[in-house]
C-alpha cells in the first residue's frame, strides 16, 4: 500500500491542479507545468524523450530540448517532494505512474461509462463536478496537450449530455434547465444538445418553448450548413405537440442482445457515429471477436433497424428470402428482393447483415442492390473479411481489453466478461484476489476474446478455476460447448476451422508457417517467408488476404508493419503443421530466421545503426526464446552456439537477464561432453557465458569459463571473448597489471574496435597514472562508431577526470555517457554511468540529487542482479552517509560489501574497514539503502 504522504493526483479539467499527501502543490513555469501534464495525459503510458521534445520545444535544436526536458523533469521531482517516485524513468522516456483516482480525466471517464452501464443521477454529477473550468487553458500553445483539451471538451459534452437525460429520466428535468439550456448555447447546431433541451423544456411544461426550439434549430441548421435535421427531431416534435411523452425512441423489434456488452462503449460510440456518414460499414474481425454483440448493440440503439442472421444460410440464393424474413414480409410471387426494396424504399433506416463471411460474393451483390435502390438505407455488416465494395468502411474489432498491471483487475472488460459468466454457473462463488489475478492470466492467455472468455467461464460448471487454468495449453478442444440455435459455432476449433477452410492452399500453409512465431513477424521475414513457402505468387497479395480473413493481424508501427496471429488462432495453425507434418520443416525456418536476425544483429550493433540493432533484438526477443527453446528440444548445438556468440553485445551491455542465462545454459553443454571440445565456436560461448557469470556477480565462475575457453580457442573472437572477461574480473580484482596485459592482448585482436583500451585506462586511472590513462582512452576514442561504444569512452573519460579532480569535466563525460546509452539501448553503460555520476555528485556537495540518483542506482542493479556494480555504489552512498552524520548505516553497508565475496576489492589504503565484515541478506542490504536515502532526503 502507498505510504498517503506519497499519494499524488494531477487534476487537468481546469487549470492544471496537483495534489500530493492531500495537499495542493504548486508546480512552476509554463514549461515544467507542461511536462507534468503531457506526462498524466498519457494515463500511465510510457513519453518518449523526442515527443516531449517535440512537444515543448518544436523549433529547437533536439540536444538543447533534451537537456532542458531533463532538468525540468529533474525539478519536477523536486516539487512533487515524497510522490517524486512517481515520475519514473523508463528505457527512451518517462512515465507518470497516477494511482486509478489520480487523474480526474480517468476519473470522469470511468463515472460516465459506470453511468452508462447503470443509470445513476448521483454518479453523473460527481463526473460533471469534476470540470473546475476550461482544460488547461493556459496550456493549449502545445499541440498535444491541445489536441488533449479538445478530447476533455468532448468528454464534457458527454458527461453533460447522460446527465440531463438521466435527469429526465428520472423525474428531475426541473434541476438541469441550466445546464440543458448552457449546453445547447454552447453549441446550437449540436443536434442531441437541441433535443434534450426540448425533452427538459417538455417534461418542466414548456411545450410551446420547446418547439420554438426545435424550430429554430431546423432553421439555423438549413440557413448554415444547407443540412436538414435527423429525424428524431420530427419524432420529438410530434411527441412534444401530442403530449405523448419524452420523445424517446420506439422499441426496436429484432434480435436483441441477450447478455450484458463490457468493454465496447468506445467501438459502440464509434459504429453510431460511422453509420451517420458512410452507408456501408463493415464490422471485421476474428471469429469469436464479438462483432455480432457489437452490431446487435448498435442495432438496438437506432430507431429503425433490421436485423438479418446469414449463419444459418447456407445457399446465395437464399440471401433474399432471409431477408424478406427479417423484414416480416410474406412474398408469394415475383422476385423477392425487388419486394424488399419496394418496403425499405427510401426511408431512412439501418440494416445489420449478420455474418457474411462464408457467403460473401452474395452478400457483395445483394447489399451493392440495396445500397443502390434505397437511398435512405445504411448497411452494417459483420464477416471476417471485408464485402469488397467501392463504398465500403472496414471497422476492425480487436479483442477485450487485457489487465496490465494487477490494480482494478475486475474492472478490466476481459475480466469482467469472465466474472459475469463465471456467475452463471456458480451464482455462490465471490472471486478472491488470488482468484482475480488467475482469471486475469486466463484471459490473456485467450488474447482477451469474448467467446474463448465466456466458454472457458463456462467450464467453471466442471473445473475449479486453478484446474481450468492449467488446462487452457488445450484450450482449443476443451473450451467447447453446443452448436447455437442459429447455426453458429460454439467452440474454439470449429470456429478456427470455419475460417481456415474458407482460405486457399496456399493461404492455408502461410498461414501454418506463419504460425511458429509466437510474437508476430515482421513485414519483410513474412514475404520472404511467403515468397519461399509459395513462389509463384506475389507475397504481399497472399498477406492482405490472410489479414482480410481476420486470421493474422496487421499491426502498423514506427518499427513498420507486424503481423501477429491470436494465441488460440496460432495453437490451431501449429495443430495443421503437425497433421500436415510440415512441423519439421517450419522448425528448421525459424531456426534460419533466428540465426539470420542475430547475425544482422552482431554486425549492425557496432555501427551508428545501433539503435535499429537494439529495437529489433527487444521486439524479436520472444520468437528468440522460441528458436532458442526449438535449439535445445532439438539437439541443436550449432544453431545454439551461433545464436548465443552473436548476442555477446546484448550479454555485456543491455542487460537482457535471459540471454546470459542461454549463455551459461549452453556453456554447461560444452563442458559436460567431451565431444564438444573442438567446436568452432566453443570459445566464443565460454567467452560469452563468462560474461554472464561476471555480470551474476561469479567472478570465480567467470575467470573458470574464460581460461577455460582460451583453452580450446581456435579463432580470433573466441579469444577476443575469454580474454575481455579476464580483464573485467581482473579489474574487480583490484588487479590493475593484470587489467592492462589482458585489456592489450584482445585489443590487439578485437574483430573491431571495442572497449579494451578503456578497460585498460581505467586500471591506470585507479592506479594513479593518469597520462597513461588518457593516452589509452584517447585510443579507444579514436576506433568508437557505435552510440555504446562512444558511450562508454565518454564513462571512461569521466572516471578519469573524476579521479584527476576535475568535477565539471567528469560530469559533462557521465552525462553524454548516459545519453548515448540511453540512445543505443545500452542500459548497462548507463547504470555504471549513473554511480560514476551521483558518486561525483556527492563529494560535490550536492546532496539532494545524489540521494536522488543513488535511489535509482539501487533499483536498477537490485532489478538486474549486477551486485557487481551495485557494491561499488552502496560503499560510495556509504561514504555519502558518513558526511551526513549518518554513520550505523554506512558502517551497515560497508560491511556487507566487505563481507561479500562478489563486490569488487578496495584500495584498504584510501578506504579502511569501518567494522568487521557482517553479512546479511541482500534484501536487509536494499532496506538499509533505500530507507536511508528517503530519510537523508526529507531531512
Amino acid at each position: 500500500m502507498d505510504d498517503p504522504g506519497s499519494t499524488l493526483r494531477v487534476e487537468v479539467l481546469g487549470p492544471l491542479r496537483v495534489v500530493v499527501g492531500g495537499l495542493p502543490v504548486e508546480v512552476p513555469g509554463p514549461k515544467r507545468r507542461a511536462v507534468l501534464a503531457l506526462l498524466a495525459l498519457a494515463e500511465g503510458r510510457t513519453v518518449r524523450v523526442d515527443r516531449l521534445v517535440d512537444a515543448l520545444w518544436p523549433g529547437d535544436v533536439q540536444e538543447s530540448g533534451r537537456q532542458a526536458l531533463h532538468t525540468h523533469i529533474s525539478r519536477l521531482r523536486t516539487h512533487l517532494g515524497p510522490a517524486a517516485a512517481r515520475v519514473q524513468t523508463r528505457h527512451g522516456g518517462y512515465r507518470l505512474d497516477l494511482a486509478a483516482d489520480g487523474l480526474d480525466l480517468a476519473q470522469a471517464r470511468t463515472l460516465l461509462a459506470r453511468a452508462r452501464e447503470t443509470p445513476d443521477l448521483a454518479v453523473l454529477k460527481d463526473a460533471h463536478a469534476l470540470w473546475r473550468g476550461p482544460a488547461l487553458a493556459d496550456l493549449t500553445d502545445v499541440e498535444p496537450i491541445a489536441v488533449a483539451v479538445e478530447g476533455c471538451a468532448q468528454l464534457y459534452r458527454e458527461v453533460t449530455d447522460a446527465l440531463i437525460a438521466c435527469a429526465v429520466g428520472a423525474g428531475r428535468a426541473g434541476d438541469v434547465v441550466g445546464l440543458a439550456t448552457a449546453a445547447h448555447a454552447d453549441d446550437p447546431l449540436r443536434e442531441p444538445a437541441v433535443l434534450l433541451l426540448m425533452r427538459v423544456l417538455a417534461a418542466t411544461g414548456q411545450a410551446p418553448e420547446a418547439l420554438r426550439t426545435g424550430r429554430e434549430y431546423r432553421r439555423r441548421l438549413a440557413d448554415e450548413t444547407g443540412l436538414d435535421p435527423s429525424p428524431a427531431l420530427g419524432e420529438l416534435e410530434r411527441d412534444v405537440a401530442s403530449g405523448s411523452g419524452k420523445g424517446g425512441p420506439a422499441p426496436v423489434e429484432h434480435t436483441r442482445p441477450t447478455t450484458r456488452l463490457f468493454g465496447r462503449e468506445a467501438q459502440v460510440a464509434t459504429l453510431h457515429r460511422l453509420i451517420g456518414s458512410e452507408r456501408l460499414v463493415t464490422v471485421v474481425g476474428a471469429g469469436g471477436v464479438g462483432k455480432t454483440r457489437v452490431a446487435l448493440e448498435v442495432a438496438q440503439r437506432c430507431e429503425a433497424s433490421t436485423v438479418l442472421l446469414l449463419a444459418p444460410v447456407t445457399d446465395p440464393a437464399a440471401i433474399p428470402h432471409a431477408l424478406a424474413a427479417a423484414l416480416n414480409l410474406q412474398v408469394a410471387q415475383g422476385d423477392v428482393l425487388a419486394a424488399c426494396i419496394a418496403l425499405l424504399g427510401d426511408r431512412p433506416g439501418l440494416l445489420v447483415v449478420d455474418n457474411c463471411e462464408h457467403l460473401v460474393d452474395a452478400a457483395r451483390d445483394t447489399v451493392g442492390v440495396l445500397l443502390s435502390a434505397c437511398p435512405g438505407l445504411v448497411v452494417l455488416a459483420t464477416s471476417r473479411e471485408p464485402l469488397g465494395l467501392a463504398a465500403e468502411y472496414a471497422f476492425r474489432l480487436a479483442p477485450l481489453a487485457l489487465p496490465d498491471s494487477d490494480r482494478d483487475l475486475a474492472e478490466v472488460p476481459s475480466v469482467a466478461v469472465f466474472l459475469d459468466r463465471a456467475r452463471r454457473v456458480r451464482p455462490d462463488a465471490a472471486p478472491t484476489p488470488a482468484d482475480l489475478h488467475l482469471v486475469a492470466d486466463v484471459v490473456r492467455r485467450l488474447d482477451g476474446m469474448p467467446l474463448a472468455i465466456e466458454l472457458a467461464a463456462g467450464r467453471l460448471s466442471g473445473f475449479s478455476l486453478t484446474d481450468l487454468h492449467r488446462r487452457l495449453d488445450r484450450a482449443l478442444d476443451l473450451l467447447g460447448g453446443r452448436t447455437g440455435g442459429n447455426g453458429r459455432h460454439r467452440t474454439l476449433r470449429a470456429t478456427v476451422e470455419w475460417s481456415y477452410e474458407l482460405l486457399s492452399d496456399d493461404e492455408r500453409r502461410l498461414f501454418r508457417y506463419l504460425s511458429v512465431f509466437v510474437d508476430g513477424v515482421a513485414l519483410d521475414d513474412a514475404e520472404r517467408l511467403a515468397a519461399d513457402l509459395i513462389p509463384d505468387t506475389d507475397p504481399g497479395a497472399v498477406l492482405a488476404r490472410l489479414v482480410d480473413a481476420s486470421m493474422i493481424d496487421a499491426a502498423f508501427a514506427e518499427g513498420g508493419t507486424r503481423y501477429r496471429i491470436l494465441e488460440t488462432l496460432r495453437a490451431f495453425g501449429l495443430d495443421r503443421l503437425t497433421a500436415e507434418h510440415e512441423d519439421d520443416d517450419a522448425g528448421d525456418r525459424l531456426l534460419r530466421w533466428a540465426v539470420d536476425l542475430t547475425t544482422w544483429f552482431a554486425s549492425t550493433v557496432a555501427t551508428e545503426r545501433e539503435p535499429e540493432a537494439d529495437a529489433v533484438l527487444r521486439r524479436e526477443l520472444a520468437n528468440l526464446r522460441a528458436a532458442w527453446q526449438s535449439t535445445r528440444s532439438r539437439g541443436a548445438i550449432d544453431d545454439g552456439a551461433v545464436l548465443v556468440a552473436s548476442l555477446h553485445d546484448a550479454v555485456t551491455y543491455r542487460d537482457l537477464i535471459e540471454i546470459r542465462g542461454w549463455a551459461e545454459e549452453l556453456a554447461a553443454d560444452f563442458i559436460g561432453d567431451p565431444a564438444l571440445a573442438a567446436h568452432p565456436r566453443a570459445a566464443a560461448v565460454l567467452g560469452t557465458a563468462a560474461e554472464a557469470a561476471y555480470h551474476r556477480g561469479d567472478h570465480a565462475t567467470a575467470e573458470g569459463l574464460a581460461r577455460g575457453g582460451l583453452d580450446r580457442a581456435t579463432d580470433k573472437f573466441g579469444t577476443w571473448c575469454c580474454l575481455s572477461v579476464l580483464s573485467v574480473v581482473a579489474l574487480a580484482r583490484g588487479a590493475h597489471a593484470e587489467v592492462v596485459e589482458h585489456s592489450l592482448a584482445a585489443d590487439a585482436i578485437a574483430p573491431r574496435p571495442r572497449d579494451n583500451p578503456g578497460v585498460a585506462a581505467l586500471a591506470m586511472a585507479y592506479s594513479g597514472e593518469l597520462d597513461r590513462a588518457r593516452e589509452l582512452q584517447a585510443r579507444g576514442r579514436s576506433g568508437a562508431v557505435s552510440p555504446s561504444m562512444r558511450a562508454w569512452n565518454h564513462y571512461v573519460a569521466g572516471e578519469i577526470e573524476s579521479v584527476a579532480g576535475d568535477t565539471g569535466a567528469a560530469e559533462r563525460h557521465y552525462l553524454q555517457a548516459i545519453d548515448l546509452a540511453r540512445t543505443s539501448g545500452a542500459t548497462f553503460l548507463g547504470g555504471v554511468a549513473l554511480v560514476g555520476l551521483v558518486a561525483l555528485r556527492g563529494r560535490a556537495g550536492r546532496t539532494a540529487d545524489a540521494l536522488r540518483g543513488y535511489r535509482d542506482v539501487v533499483d536498477y542493479f537490485a532489478r538486474t542482479g549486477n551486485w557487481t556494480h551495485l557494491w561499488p555504489a552502496l560503499r560510495n552512498l556509504a561514504d555519502l552517509l558518513r558526511r551526513l552524520g549518518d554513520p550505523d548505516d554506512a558502517a551497515v553497508l560497508d560491511s556487507a560489501a566487505d563481507a561479500s565475496s562478489d563486490a569488487p576489492a578496495v584500495d584498504r589504503a584510501v578506504r579502511p574497514p569501518a567494522a568487521p565484515a557482517v553479512s546479511i541478506s541482500r534484501a536487509e542490504v536494499l532496506r538499509v539503502a533505500r530507507d536511508a536515502i528517503e530519510r537523508n532526503l526529507s531531512r
